[in-house]
């Protein structure tokens, strides 16, 4: 089976991460007997660089043709001071726009082998986790009305959150779908004793509740929500919450693993193509010096296998490669922790996980 897959390497170290990613497809694809063929096209920084906005069309056009999508990052400081319209990040919030994406699956899971490396201490990881954050991608105050006015303290900046019931309900079916093929449990993540538009989420997702009853339901605040993560993981199993809340906790999870380089993401809407990138950053710092952790590129694109195409076999076998590799020791510097691990480059990390798919 061929399989033709958009590769928006981006910026910082995007390409090198993404590169391991195309590797590790190359090798399932030889492995189980498909051909994934990739095409490049520019975003962010670079597309700005090249052409001189952050998303040409041509890459939206590549996107919408392909069966799949992989993002690897954009951004940096080299582009901090343009508006921004023309910043590198306005080009993720158009692809997801342009491709219908309103759901993303950022799924937060401890390793075994990473337990040490977590911030919380070991009684609280040592049962570990698997939290799947479910964030609604295309609407809220990313999205809403924005600009500067005069105030009456002079000169002022305003972004506007909108939610319609139907953004909400459609991102509440997806989450209540989620945790019926998981351990059906659902937290929704609200600031209802505050914004009109939370009021507006509980009532719709108390009304969706009524729909699943074999899921155990409940609400909390998103102060609560952030308190809760760190005091006690574990109560957690799907979380469903809207664009901006989903950003700060799911980052904030990333961290309770060990690395948000370890944190995979999946961006899906009414199709199966789908976008699947690390939630990190571009991580300017360490662009081209070959350490980068490319772990949550390569379980992006698990994910993709899993969602986009349907290969649970094949994505098993990525995330079963990963674990071993975790387990045998391997650290990217990201992870090293308590392990005493030396540390890996990206191109090693990436060369351990390949032997590992065999």
């Amino acid at each position: 089976m061929q399989y033709n897959i958009a590769l928006l390497k981006g910026d910082g170290i995007g390409p090198e991460i993404t590169e391991s990613a195309v590797k590790v497809l190359d090798r399932i694809g030889r492995k189980f007997g498909h051909a994934f063929c990739f095409a490049p096209y520019l975003i962010g920084g670079c597309a700005i660089d090249a052409v001189g906005v952050p998303l040409p069309q041509e890459t939206v056009d590549g996107c919408l043709a392909s069966d799949s999508v992989l993002l690897g990052a954009v951004g940096g400081p080299k582009w901090d001071h343009l508006s921004g319209e023309q910043r590198p990040e306005k080009a993720l919030l158009g692809i997801r726009a342009a491709l219908g994406l309103y759901t993303n699956l950022r799924p937060a899971k401890l390793f075994p082998a990473l337990r040490g490396a977590s911030p919380l201490r070991r009684d609280l990881v040592d049962a570990g986790f698997d939290i799947m954050i479910v964030r609604e991608l295309t609407g809220g105050i990313y999205f809403g009305e924005r600009g500067y006015r005069q105030g009456r303290f002079g000169e002022e900046a305003y972004d506007t959150e909108a939610y319609s019931e139907f953004e909400i309900e459609r991102i509440g079916r997806a989450a209540f779908e989620t945790a019926m093929k998981r351990s059906r449990r659902l937290t929704s993540v609200d600031k209802a004793n505050v914004l009109e538009t939370s009021r507006l989420w509980r009532k719709t997702m108390h009304r969706l509740a009524a729909e699943y009853p074999a899921v155990a339901y409940q609400d909390l605040f998103v102060d609560n929500a952030a308190m809760q993560l760190v005091r006690n993981p574990q109560q957690f199993d799907v979380i469903v919450t809207s664009n901006m809340f989903g950003d700060i906790l799911s980052d904030e999870a990333s961290q309770l693993t060990g690395s948000i380089g370890m944190l995979a993401s999946a961006s899906l809407g009414e199709t199966t193509r789908g976008m699947y990138e690390p939630i990190h950053g571009s991580a300017p710092d360490i662009a081209g010096q070959n350490k980068a952790n490319p772990i949550a590129m390569i379980l992006s694109a698990a994910m993709m296998l899993r969602y986009a195409f349907g290969l649970s076999s094949e994505a098993a076998c990525i995330e079963d490669a990963v674990d071993a590799v975790l387990a045998a020791g391997f650290r990217t510097a990201d992870i090293i922790g308590d392990s005493g691990a030396a540390a890996c480059s990206c191109t090693e990390m990436t060369a351990e996980i390949l032997k590992a798919i065999g």
